[in-house]
């Protein structure tokens, strides 16, 4: 299987940098994400129209939230079966549909299953949209184009609480829906022509029971995770999150035994995708917990307007847009374990300062730290995202991609979960000052001590990490850094044949093995890897002698 789709991966990285297809891509996250989180704020609206509590409201958001994360994991498979251009453009096209059926609902149930939909259109459009922007994006560009797909993330779940506000406020509650019709149509358009047309693999054989044991794993823990921050006081929150760890550890014993798994779970070998597992996860969740945490203390806290609060969380975005054209300069200057240390670091330092607001703060100062934070926050966002990418051989793309969209939705479950226990547990306790933003303020102390837990991952990663993306070199005296390359060196890692892949990677066959190596990692614009699929460590003088001729 691997022989069938090595040549259209190697043609798909030929085909070059293409912006606008990442600014398709993104545009489809943004909606994706926006919608997660925008309908909060029409709440208090759909209640009073469909004569319910407005706490009844609140399954319409858990029920999309749980379908994205549970249709996440086999998006990977359809992108191989079907080809990702056909699944990328039937996701946009339910994702439209079902964004009109939920304008036009007229009972709480109708609005909950036109959600669903809603759900697993964006489950499909994020992960296979930022495959197909990844296959035909060399190493060297890899930092542009994340640096168009990590906007959507920072973006939406800021502008949401005004998005949303503005709509309802000005139109109705339906608009939050309507606005997609356009957006989605003039995407589907674009896609059909901008999308590269690679034809599936039909013989892709699914694996079901890890299949299901993925899901269950991944909806049983998204929906502990809602209860824990929205019922903690019930003790089936941590009955489901305890049920979802327990399937998602079998379908790992399940995937490491079995020809055919889900997914490749070989990724976890190279140590700058692990990283974005690790530390990068505790990153997204402490990140995830601002922009639950920041408005409901302005309002429950310093008693401001919903207009006011929303003002002043805008300057986190401002901080997001202002230092982008910066990010990717730095990250080729510094290098991503620099970067990434700074803006952990620099993120825990602005969450232990915004414990100690008050409603006498000026507002000028309180919203410099916040263009500070949001700032901080781009940065290591576009690191984590280009850094988990960087050694990953072609063949284990479609694995690392699907991983990381799970991982990615359970860690923002996870920040509003863990954000909206620790308000609880401060609530009333003498650790923390007894006024109404007491609770928060313990909040933001324990989310700078877990961003300072993210650092420690960071300072452990090797110097030159991901200096294949970063172009990021180490002393001219020793070999380059061990770059995998979409090439003969991504081709070896993704044999089955372990044998093949040692002797690939220790240069054991003569001139002629060499030769092809070198021109297939020459097409890919990347330095060879002495050993493919794995992270880039220091190099040694023993081995840049042997690399000599």
């Amino acid at each position: 299987m691997a022989a069938r789709t090595t040549p259209h991966q190697q043609d798909s990285t030929r085909s070059g940098w293409n912006p606008r297809l990442a600014l398709l891509v993104a545009a489809t996250f943004f909606m994706e994400f926006l919608d997660g989180t925008v309908l909060t704020t029409a709440i208090p609206s759909i209640s009073a129209d469909f004569a319910i509590p407005a706490a009844d409201v609140n399954i319409t958001m858990t029920a999309y939230l749980l379908t994205v994360a549970v249709g996440i994991p086999i998006s990977g498979w359809l992108a191989e079966r079907f080809g990702a251009r056909r699944v990328f453009c039937a996701a946009i096209a339910v994702f439209t549909l079902a964004s009109l059926l939920c304008a036009f609902s007229q009972d709480l149930l109708a609005l909950t299953l036109s959600r669903i939909a809603q759900g697993a259109g964006g489950a499909m459009m994020v992960p296979v949209g930022t495959l197909v922007v990844l296959r035909g994006t060399p190493k060297s560009d890899l930092l542009r184009a994340t640096a168009f797909l990590v906007w959507p993330g920072l973006l939406a779940p800021v502008l949401a609480p005004l998005v949303g506000g503005a709509l309802t406020t000005y139109l109705s509650w339906h608009w939050i829906f309507l606005v997609n019709i356009p957006l989605g149509a003039a995407a589907f358009v674009a896609a059909l022509r901008l999308v590269p047309d690679a034809p599936g693999d039909a013989g892709r054989r699914l694996d079901w029971p890890g299949m299901v044991l993925t899901t269950v794993g991944v909806g049983a823990l998204v929906a502990g995770l809602e209860l824990a921050s929205s019922h903690p006081e019930l003790p089936w929150a941590g009955i489901s999150a305890a049920a979802g760890l327990a399937a998602l550890a079998g379908a790992v014993a399940w995937m490491r035994r079995t020809p055919h798994p889900l997914f490749n779970l070989q990724v976890f070998r190279t140590r700058t995708f692990r990283a974005m597992a690790t530390g990068g996860f505790v990153y997204r969740v402490t990140i995830s917990s601002v922009p639950f945490l920041l408005p409901l203390m302005f309002q429950t806290g310093f008693g401001w307007s919903p207009l006011q609060a929303g003002a002043m969380v805008a300057a986190v975005f401002i901080g997001n847009i202002g230092i982008k054209p910066a990010t990717t300069p730095l990250i080729r200057k510094f290098g991503f374990k620099a970067m990434l240390v700074f803006a952990s670091l620099a993120s825990a330092v602005t969450f232990a300062l915004c414990a100690f607001l008050t409603p006498a703060t000026p507002d000028a100062l309180t919203f410099l730290l916040l263009v500070c934070s949001g700032a901080f926050r781009s940065i290591g966002f576009s690191a984590y995202a280009s850094v988990q990418y960087a050694d990953i051989p072609p063949a284990q793309l479609t694995s690392a991609n699907t991983v990381s969209a799970t991982l990615v939705q359970l860690g923002t479950g996870s920040g509003i979960a863990v954000a909206a226990l620790l308000i609880r547990i401060f609530d009333g306790q003498a650790l923390v000052p007894q006024d109404p933003a007491g609770p928060f303020r313990g909040a933001f102390g324990v989310m700078a001590v877990l961003m300072l837990a993210s650092t420690v991952d960071s300072l452990l990663l090797p110097r030159h990490a991901g200096a294949a993306v970063s172009q990021r070199r180490p002393p001219q005296d020793q070999p380059g850094p061990a770059a995998t390359a979409p090439g003969a060196a991504g081709q070896a890692a993704s044999e089955p044949d372990a044998a093949a892949r040692d002797a690939a990677a220790q240069g054991a066959s003569a001139a002629g093995r060499s030769a092809a190596r070198g021109s297939a990692a020459a097409e890919a614009v990347s330095p060879p890897a002495p050993e493919p699929g794995e992270a880039p460590l220091p190099p040694r003088p023993a081995e840049g002698r042997a690399q000599r001729r």
